[in-house]
């Protein structure tokens, strides 16, 4: 029986530092913590922790007008939290930032109960913001995609994680 393939956060974090990541803007969880430990571990990015999601575009902006590179890690239920300082901030203010967020509730296998999940999607649509969606290794290349769209665009760009994140054993 042949393996999945799955989501390292190895493959995100060379993402990230091939587009030159200086920080990570985030909300600690339970679901990223195989890639909290590697971000701790890579000495090229600073992590900043946020206690709501809805304040993860401020800071990257601020990071962004900074001179710096930052990325938003955070859920879809913080991405709608998120909606007037993505409007406001990102789209109004022309700040290019690439948000990964964790598609909670998506399933490829047929309608989900989740509606966080059924209006991800919708809500990216309306507000005008390009996405890409990530499950694989294979798909981590998407990531450049999102940071060449946000610099090309002058706006936000959503990479969405189908996917969580899971740790190997080396």
């Amino acid at each position: 029986m042949a393996q999945q393939a799955l989501l390292s956060p190895e493959a995100v974090i060379e993402e990230f530092n091939k587009n030159g990541v200086t920080h990570v803007v985030y909300l600690p969880d339970s679901e990223t913590n195989w890639m909290y430990q590697l971000m701790q571990a890579d000495h090229t990015l600073d992590l900043i922790p946020v206690s709501r999601e809805g304040e993860s575009i401020a800071i990257a902006a601020g990071l962004i007008a900074g001179g710096k590179k930052p990325v938003v890690l955070i859920q879809n239920t913080g991405m709608l939290e998120s909606g007037d300082s993505i409007r406001g901030i990102a789209k109004d203010c022309q700040m290019p930032v690439v948000m990964l967020v964790g598609y909670r509730g998506w399933t490829r296998h047929g309608p989900t109960p989740d509606s966080a999940a059924r209006y991800t999607e919708p809500t990216l649509r309306a507000w005008e913001v390009p996405y890409y969606l990530i499950e694989h290794d294979e798909d981590a290349s998407r990531i450049t995609a999102a940071f060449d769209d946000a610099a090309r665009s002058s706006g936000p760009v959503a990479v969405l994680v189908g996917d969580e994140y899971h740790g190997f054993n080396r």
